[in-house]
């Protein structure tokens, strides 16, 4: 929770949660004033060590990509400083014997890295597009504003607005969300990233502004060779259909559709003879 702190020294002793999230609140004017809710993490490095012990690198190649897979939830510890990349990958690598079962998840981890020697190159640039659109539009199509309906949770669609009420209410999205949620605002509702990166980074307790960016232009297309975007099919399997049984635009929502389908209607400019 960030806003303007009142306090010269902050309180380190609590005798329960309840009393933690008070003082905050009251450290923290701006930020309660915004609403939402304070993360579930537990903070400290024994809480981050423990996470990093529980590691389970061949189940998060297996399932990763489902929202109740077997993910690290490392990000929040990372993003903070409390443990380092290079300290993630000596443990995984003295507790399983070398990289070979971890090889997916030291993968991702080097994306973070890569993303942080970007920041440290281009700084600010970070918030620039690094390449022209893919998509067929030039940047001028996008709207620079977030939609009130997103923001509030009130597109009518089950799986983005429970997105963004987690967002909001805990400060954590798994990454398959994120990526779901950038595309549907970038190319469904043709919003700039930058409106979804300020978005995020406003409630995300994990919010590293070089993955998120980044993460963000590979979406849109600005760091990347193609926009990515995903169909109904995609986000069912991957949350064992958790929201679309429920979705009163089940058959009809935004996302039904092949690739194929999917990719003239959202990108009509790249037709051949368009």
């Amino acid at each position: 929770m960030s806003g303007a702190f009142k306090s010269d020294e902050m309180r380190r002793a609590f005798d329960n949660r309840g009393d933690l999230v008070a003082y905050l609140r009251a450290q923290f004017p701006a930020a309660a004033a915004r609403g939402g809710g304070f993360s579930a993490f537990r903070g400290g490095r024994r809480a981050a060590l423990a996470r990093l012990s529980g590691c389970d690198p061949g189940a998060y190649a297996a399932s990763r990509n489902s929202l109740n897979g077997s993910v690290t939830r490392l990000s929040p510890y990372l993003r903070h400083g409390v443990i380092g990349l290079r300290e993630v990958v000596d443990s995984l690598q003295k507790r399983h014997g070398g990289l070979v079962r971890a090889r997916k998840l030291v993968q991702e981890l080097a994306w973070r890295d890569y993303w942080r020697r970007v920041w440290a190159r281009i700084g600010d640039g970070i918030w620039e597009d690094r390449e022209t659109y893919k998509t067929g539009f030039h940047a001028s199509h996008y709207t620079g504003e977030l939609p009130r309906d997103v923001e509030s949770s009130a597109t009518g669609l089950a799986c983005m607005d429970a997105f963004a009420r987690e967002l909001k209410e805990t400060g954590y999205l798994h990454n398959h969300a994120r990526m779901w949620l950038a595309a549907y605002l970038v190319h469904w509702r043709r919003v700039r990233w930058q409106a979804g990166a300020r978005w995020f980074l406003s409630h995300l307790a994990d919010g590293d502004a070089a993955s998120n960016n980044l993460s963000w232009q590979w979406v849109a297309s600005s760091f990347s060779s193609k926009p990515y975007f995903f169909n109904r099919e995609n986000l069912e399997t991957y949350t064992q259909g958790a929201y679309c049984r429920a979705c009163p635009r089940r058959g009809w929502c935004e996302f039904e559709g092949t690739y194929p389908d999917l990719r003239r209607k959202l990108f009509p400019l790249l037709e051949p003879g368009a």
